[in-house]
């Protein structure tokens, strides 16, 4: 544990699985924390179920480990850097582990499908910057989607047209309880502008009583 508190906060950055929101993590020029990574692991006994057999619900946010997200969130804001694990969607296992490092940066972005889960327990915490909900037309999110998984062999392809239906025809039902969450719904170009709007936190704006990771 740190003991001079970075003023570091964190930008959700939240939308359907597809929608672009690793890419454009990665065009802000922020330090990007993938929130993918707290996965739970495959053998997991805690992991939510499909109807009728049909394998664990990984679009469920009771597949993440949402405690150890906010502590790693937590972590980065007070001390500016992170180890945090590194998953292999494709094996459904934690292979290893990623350093995080901030550099200076007083704002990052904490990425991934369910980042706006945890919007109400960073806000309480005082780490918030801001949450986005990335939207856009289900069908180029359905046929992103599906080339970026099969091209890193994520799941079987009948798993991946099976999911890929299911999350196209229920995107925006997604996108509305991410809003509900929280998040402020948008395109791309309207993130990055928002992004590109919001000052550095101050010295004085420290945060309290957050998690960290010992």
């Amino acid at each position: 544990m740190s003991s001079s508190p970075s003023t570091a906060r964190v930008i959700l950055l939240a939308g359907p699985s597809g929608s672009g929101k690793s890419s454009l993590a990665a065009r802000t020029g922020l330090p990007v924390l993938h929130l993918d990574d707290f996965y739970k692991e495959g053998d997991d006994p805690t992991l939510p179920q499909l109807a009728h057999g049909a394998g664990t619900d990984w679009d469920s946010a009771l597949s993440w480990d949402a405690d150890a997200a906010v502590a790693a969130i937590g972590t980065l804001c007070a001390t500016g850097s992170a180890s945090v694990p590194e998953y292999d969607i494709a094996s459904s296992s934690i292979t290893g582990e990623i350093h995080v490092e901030l550099t200076g940066s007083r704002l990052f972005v904490a990425e991934g499908i369910f980042a706006a889960d945890i919007t109400d327990r960073c806000r309480e915490l005082g780490l918030l910057a801001d949450t986005l909900c990335l939207r856009g037309r289900p069908s180029v999110t359905a046929w992103r989607r599906f080339r970026r998984d099969l091209a890193e062999g994520r799941k079987s392809v009948p798993v991946l047209l099976r999911r890929g239906w299911r999350l196209m025809r229920g995107e925006r039902a997604i996108v509305a309880r991410q809003t509900a969450l929280g998040a402020y719904p948008c395109n791309q170009d309207e993130a990055l502008r928002r992004i590109s709007a919001l000052p550095a936190p101050r010295a004085a704006d420290q945060p309290t009583d957050i998690p960290v990771d010992a």
